[in-house]
């Protein structure tokens, strides 16, 4: 059968499929967003499948990345039924004596935080927050933009004048628990750091754990850990909102199965039931580089040069999340008065790191780092008043060889795997919050298997879509050579978290595809085949 000619058509209905769809349509364009799932938002959903009456985060959960987007912010989502709702504080970190390292939404109360953790921390925090203050704006700016970034470029190199020049840029490129060690005297503010690093596969002791954990804890500083109100849905329901309302159109339950493409340029889409839809213009896909290059598309269409560089390419970890619904808020030890939306879980700078370097050298981690989200504390309409809608999740290995614990966990993550690491899991927050299984009214575990089931791109449970270490970065995301949305394929983009700038609900990825597919159609508008592709055969 043979579908409609539209001028884009969008693989993949995540939050970078919706901002690419959204940004060619802006340009005035046609065009058609496919998803295999029955329902648009990738890692970015909701449900109320474990108990009717709370609202839980399917993946994802936190959003300071979009609510800092360039992009995001350019939609006007707010038009569109979009509220961000924060938690009292931002982040909390409990240690084993009942402190706590709380990450405020006002840096001079963090500092004070820290100060009384260790004397001299609490300026030193502050004089962190300056030099971000100076430097950070331009370096998001730089991450969110197609590589090489020349004009946030230009302007990083204008701040660096002002923060040490390249003294700061060692700041950023020292492992993270070096910087904790080298710029505070407690461990209260080097955890913070080093937690927020610990959200994506980066060793503690890798370099360039620094950047990530400082643009976090800044970001946390700056614009906090904002929820959308009613569920992370929310914020993909906005972004699929808006472009139906502009004339978009979406159909869901379609699984692309191949791309066409004729005499070296993408033509269209062929779906799971036999439909094909014919793109004029341009086919960006939201998916991961392994499947578009060693599955949608026919092998005589992918240079080899291509073919053998994705024998390398390294997803990052596997996760195991768990959802509960609690009958009364999460019993913690000492808590702050003025409680997180986000709790990091590990006894300490050195527990984490073991437990990341378990993951790494491919064991099941014994004792693993949790983060965790409490979402009623962040957005009161997500259960009843009085009750706590919780996560927690961990990484594990794509391959798991062994288990640093008890030996129960074999990581095959069939449902007795998934249900013995989650024990594992929450006998670790009852060491934290005694009283924690008490509260219990239901719970649910998705382990690698089950968040793939649930969205293709999440192969083996990794959420940012490949590694985020230093050598899958930048001109080598997703190979090398391949370090921009365009690929070897005229009309044919990468725009998922494969592609350069990588995982982060951000939408840069998507948005660059779309302006990349933008730029190249008004080339070939005035020079009419100009341009093969980025890469030789």
């Amino acid at each position: 059968m043979t579908g409609t000619t539209y001028d884009a058509v969008v693989v993949g209905a995540g939050p970078n499929g919706l901002v690419a769809a959204n940004r060619l349509l802006d340009a005035g364009w046609s065009v058609l967003l496919l998803e295999a799932q029955p329902d648009v938002g990738g890692a970015v959903r909701s449900d109320r499948d474990l108990h009717p009456d709370f609202v839980h985060d399917t993946f994802s959960a936190f959003y300071p990345l979009a609510a800092s987007s360039p992009t995001i912010r350019s939609f006007d989502l707010e038009d569109h039924g979009l509220s961000w709702r924060h938690a009292p504080s931002v982040l909390g970190h409990p240690f084993p004596d009942g402190s706590w390292a709380v990450l405020h939404h006002d840096r001079e109360a963090t500092a004070a935080g820290l100060e009384a953790h260790c004397a001299g921390d609490g300026e030193a925090w502050l004089d962190l927050c300056a030099q971000w203050d100076r430097v950070g704006p331009h370096l998001i700016g730089a991450l969110l933009t197609p590589f090489p970034p020349v004009r946030h470029g230009v302007g990083v190199l204008a701040a660096l004048r002002h923060v040490g020049g390249l003294g700061f840029v060692k700041t950023l490129l020292t492992p993270v628990s070096e910087l904790g060690r080298q710029r505070f005297g407690g461990e209260a503010a080097r955890v913070l750091l080093a937690g927020n690093a610990a959200h994506a596969d980066i060793p503690l002791d890798a370099p360039g754990s620094s950047l990530l954990g400082m643009l976090l804890a800044m970001m946390g500083q700056t614009v906090g850990f904002p929820v959308p109100e009613g569920g992370a849905g929310e914020l993909t329901q906005a972004l699929a909102r808006r472009f139906r309302a502009r004339g978009g159109e979406i159909r869901t339950g379609a699984e692309v199965t191949r791309i066409d493409v004729e005499r070296g340029r993408a033509t269209g889409v062929r779906t799971a039931d036999g439909e094909r839809y014919a793109a004029r213009r341009a086919v960006v896909a939201d998916v991961l580089a392994p499947t578009l290059y060693t599955r949608l598309l026919d092998a005589a269409e992918v240079p080899d040069r291509v073919t053998r560089a994705l024998r390398t390419f390294e997803l990052d970890p596997g996760t195991v999340k768990v959802d509960w619904a609690l009958d009364g808020g999460v019993p913690w030890t000492g808590a702050p008065d003025l409680a997180p939306g986000t709790v990091h879980v590990a006894d300490s700078v050195a527990d984490m790191s073991q437990a990341m370097s378990q993951v790494q050298s491919g064991a099941v981690p014994a004792a693993p780092f949790m983060l965790t989200g409490q979402m009623t504390t962040s957005d009161p309409s997500r259960s009843p008043a009085g009750t706590e809608s919780f996560w927690a999740y961990a990484h594990v290995p794509q391959r798991a060889s062994s288990d640093a614990g008890d030996g129960g966990v074999r990581g095959t993550w069939d449902r007795d795997d998934c249900e013995r690491f989650a024990d594992r899991m929450q006998a670790r927050l009852e060491r934290a919050a005694p009283g924690f299984g008490d509260r219990v009214l239901a719970r649910r575990v998705l382990g690698p298997h089950e968040m793939e089931a649930r969205d293709a791109n999440l192969v083996g449970g990794a959420l940012n879509g490949g590694t985020a270490q230093l050598h899958q970065q930048l001109v080598f995301r997703p190979v090398p050579g391949l370090g921009r949305a365009e690929t070897p394929v005229r009309g044919l983009y990468l725009g998922s978290a494969s592609a350069h700038p990588g995982g982060g609900v951000h939408g840069a990825c998507g948005d660059n595809a779309a302006r990349a597919a933008i730029a190249r159609d008004r080339v070939e508008r005035v020079i009419p085949g100009r341009g093969r592709g980025l890469l030789g055969r």
